[in-house]
């Protein structure tokens, strides 16, 4: 580590308070009464049900959802026995890798116990507190000893990473491996540089995958663990082989896998000769490997390369598994971790590096998509899938195994609770989705040969949403489809409209594109242009003419100016008097649908009434209850000012065209959003609890509240979405990514289909 990484990384830990971690209440304490509800002497009810029903505190406690990381500091990372305090920056790390990629809460707990007796004591008795308990950083071989005594005495699930996190990764490793190579494991021949806790549970998972005791054979810093070895540590007796060799290098000719668990440069340039043809290596020493990828490239370019680095591909790293293990495992309320939920964890992920990177892996590695390959044979830690197919594999491998207290029920709906990790839109958009497969509407894409809007087509056709159409040149498309590595097969799971080629489709969206601008002043060579040249333009006519049922547009150039390109071709809906542009917000307390942040830059009582009526049908659709705060600097009659008065028209207006709507302002914003802040300047308010729609009185408070609240709250955005037009036809804004346009694709087919429904 140099100088300039220690010290931006004690900054880190310093400012702005200290540490990674904080505890946050998931209950509101305002009032006398929340007090009595969450202390005495309310809280003498769950006491007394957990009595008569211990089980009863995983629905009346934090423990559901708890995992301790518990450490006594004695193997930390490459440090080694500094202690358990010491430990406690990286205790707190893995703590919040827990929260970070699985929702899981956990106190990181720093044992100050060498003993191994008194620490299983110590553990054990901790289990009350929590639903699982996850081992870490403890030495060989007394973290055999630990782990498995715990495992047999507590209830709950104990599992030690440092072992099995390793050799999950692993499994999934040489899984893949096989496949790249051609080989199969029960033929390969294994060596490992190390013989520590890891590489002995790395060996155990590869046996259960089919590897031969005979065929593997490790290596530690004394040697070749032999048969009558001097002083061999009793962990070792199992896998020592019967053989003369004595060395690393002795054992290495012909060897299809270098496991290596052990210490920098131990593999030495010259002895890469020796291994069989299309190696696997494994170098998981950190941070420096047993050899560098860069020679193993030089000296053995047939090579597949591991290491535990993030700047070299293939990265072994036990976060790819162990909160989504514990997701799983918490979720079915296990008893225990068993082999046959390690196992299926390595399946699981091994399958996912099989299936093409999402747009969040390409953004979170530099744009570049990872596809399946010697360089791509695990998923890169950041996919935001893992959860969705390692979480389910374990949980059912738990109910399988009989250790599981509340087994899955039903796997579809146990993967969309899980969707709320993946993407916070998961939920929102799920009955949206829902309505668009029972018509697959078909979609037309403007911009065809984006990656961003093609690695959206890709989950749109996953999910049976709709049936894309992707507009632009078919050779560079199908280019792109490959170099992204995506399974889109053009005429089967998309249909391309190639206006170069296609002249007869051309000609037609010309004519009719002349009819609706030649008297807006777009002369016919402009029109030509504009038809062949702006996709906006193509893919609203193909809109119009029916060829499509919906059309996602943009995402390149100015908003604004794809929003002039559609607005002459798609007429308003019959009795629209504008357009208007509404953005959702989903947060982790819920959603926000802002009006109108793109379209109208100062719209009248009138035309705010009519955004609120749109607004609020639209939101119905989402399954949501529409609840409207008409906001202003104004609160409920405070000021008379121009557009003050403006929005208390406006109420009076949406009050005659629907009674029944929750509504209610002139107000202010945290009025809104507080019901108690609400009921103090007004009592008798027509709204109850959190507004979920929030009309601004003009365009610039629209757009700044988005973006502030976009900004702090790391929300996620769907929209804009328009209002008013006859067509469902919407416009990605430039940062949009894919995850954006599949939300943008899942309310455009909602809206094809229920307008289908209507014809």
């Amino acid at each position: 580590m140099d100088e300039a990484l220690r010290k931006a990384a004690l900054e880190y830990h310093r400012s702005p308070r200290p540490g990674k971690l904080a505890i946050v209440p998931t209950k509101r304490m305002e009032t006398s009464r929340d007090l009595a509800l969450a202390y005495s002497p309310g809280v003498a009810a769950p006491c007394e049900a957990i009595v008569a029903d211990p089980d009863a505190s995983f629905d009346l406690t934090a423990r559901a959802n708890l995992v301790a990381v518990i450490t006594n500091g004695t193997a930390v990372l490459g440090l080694g026995n500094i202690g358990a305090l010491a430990g406690k920056p990286v205790m707190e790390g893995k703590a919040v890798l827990f929260s970070k990629f699985a929702g899981i809460d956990s106190f990181d707990i720093e044992v100050n116990e060498q003993d191994p007796d008194k620490f299983i004591e110590i553990v054990a008795s901790l289990e009350p507190s929590f639903g699982g308990i996850n081992l870490e950083d403890i030495k060989a071989p007394e973290c055999f000893r630990i782990e498995q005594t715990l495992r047999e005495r507590m209830n709950i699930p104990v599992f030690h990473d440092d072992q099995h996190g390793t050799a999950i990764i692993v499994g999934a490793a040489v899984s893949n491996a096989m496949i790249v190579q051609g080989k199969k494991i029960e033929e390969v021949k294994i060596v490992t540089s190390g013989a520590g806790a890891a590489a002995l549970s790395c060996v155990r998972i590869l046996k259960a995958l089919g590897a031969r005791p005979e065929n593997i054979t490790m290596t530690d810093r004394e040697g070749v663990v032999y048969k009558g070895r001097p002083n061999l540590d009793e962990t070792l007796v199992d896998v020592a082989r019967e053989t003369d060799a004595r060395t690393l290098p002795e054992v290495l000719p012909g060897a299809d896998i270098f496991l290596g668990l052990s210490a920098p440069r131990v593999m030495k340039e010259e002895w890469l000769a020796l291994l069989g043809a299309n190696p696997l290596i494994l170098a998981l020493a950190n941070p420096e490997p047993e050899i560098l990828p860069e020679i193993v490239k030089r000296a053995r370019p047939d090579a597949i390369m591991c290491t535990g680095r993030s700047d070299f591909p293939n990265q072994v790293n036990n976060v790819l598994c162990f909160p989504f293990i514990f997701r799983g495992a918490l979720d079915v309320r296990a008893t225990a971790i068993t082999e046959g939920m390690k196992l299926a964890a390595v399946k699981a992920i091994a399958e996912l590096a099989r299936v093409e990177a999402s747009d969040v892996v390409a953004a979170a590695y530099g744009g570049n998509a990872p596809v399946f390959g010697p360089d791509y044979i695990i998923p890169k830690p950041f996919d935001p899938r893992l959860i969705l197919h390692v979480a389910p594999a374990v949980a059912l491998a738990a109910g399988e195994e009989g250790v599981a207290r509340k087994p899955v029920v039903s796997l579809d709906a146990y993967r969309h609770e899980l969707e709320r990790f993946v993407v916070r839109s998961g939920q929102l958009l799920r009955p949206v989705i829902e309505v668009a497969r029972k018509a697959k509407p078909r979609i037309v894409y403007a911009e065809g040969d984006d990656e961003r809007t093609l690695r959206a087509v890709q989950s749109v056709v996953d999910d049976r949403m709709a049936r894309p159409i992707l507009l632009g040149r078919t050779a560079a498309i199908e280019a792109k489809i490959r170099a992204l590595g995506l399974r889109l097969e053009p005429g089967r799971d998309c249909q391309i409209l190639d206006l170069e080629k296609d002249e007869e489709l051309y000609q037609r969206l010309l004519r009719e594109y002349q009819v609706r601008v030649g008297r807006r002043g777009t002369p016919p060579d402009a029109a030509a242009r504009h038809v062949r040249k702006r996709p906006t333009v193509a893919a609203s006519m193909l809109l119009l003419e029916g060829m499509a049922d919906a059309a996602i547009c943009g995402g390149t150039g100015d908003w604004w100016r794809q929003f002039q390109y559609a607005l002459p071709i798609i007429p308003r809906r019959s009795g629209s008097g504008r357009v208007y542009a509404m953005t959702a917000l989903i947060l982790k307390a819920g959603v926000l649908f802002f009006c109108d942040t793109h379209v109208n830059a100062d719209p009248t009582s009138e035309e705010i009434a009519e955004m609120t009526m749109m607004a609020a049908g639209t939101v119905r659709h989402f399954g949501l209850t529409p609840k409207v705060a008409l906001l202003s600097h104004s609160n409920f009659g405070a000021s008379n000012s121009p557009s003050a008065k403006k929005m208390r028209h406006a109420l009076g207006l949406i009050h005659s065209y629907d009674p029944d709507l929750e509504v209610d302002g002139e107000m202010h914003a945290d009025a809104a959003l507080v019901e108690q802040i609400r009921h103090q300047a007004l009592p008798d308010s027509t709204l109850q609890g959190v507004a979920n729609i929030l009309i601004f009185p003009n365009i610039d408070a629209a757009n700044i509240g988005f973006n502030l609240v976009k900004a702090t709250a790391e929300g996620v955005t769907v929209g804009p979405i328009l209002l008013g037009q006859a067509k469902p036809l919407h416009i990605a804004v430039p940062s949009t990514t894919a995850r954006g346009i599949i939300n943008l694709s899942a309310v455009a087919a909602m809206e094809a289909v229920l307008a289908l429904q209507h014809k």
